[in-house]
């Protein structure tokens, strides 16, 4: 039976999107400092409205300006949190390797001390 998981071809390309993604998190500042981070938010705030509006006339939608919700105030800072989560799985993708070696030990002993 072939697993599909492990099909080459998806893997490249879900790394290639993984490693895509990331590419552009970088480039747009979002893992650096919280400064950074929060004006790559204020620049998406300020492109948002106007893809909004190109891409609603060339699906021929009516979309007026009145009609969307307007952005919510934050009593805490949204770059601050996101900067955090994003140090939280840079770290565990870091140390993954390294706990899975450990694991796959364990795992090995635990398996000889059945056989035994």
């Amino acid at each position: 039976v072939k697993c599909s998981t492990f099909d080459p071809f998806r893997f490249i390309i879900k790394g290639s999107l993984a490693g895509a993604a990331v590419y552009v998190a970088y480039d747009q500042g979002l893992l650096g400092s919280g400064t950074q981070g929060a004006e790559a938010l204020r620049k998406a705030q300020a492109a948002l409205p106007p893809a909004i509006q190109e891409w609603t006339s060339y699906l021929g939608w009516e979309v007026r300006a009145v009609q969307l919700p307007p952005t919510p105030e934050f009593d805490f800072s949204p770059s601050d949190s996101w900067n955090k989560g994003v140090q939280r799985v840079m770290s565990a993708l870091s140390v993954a390797p390294t706990r899975a070696c450990e694991y796959t030990v364990e795992g090995w002993k635990y398996v000889k001390d059945l056989i035994k």
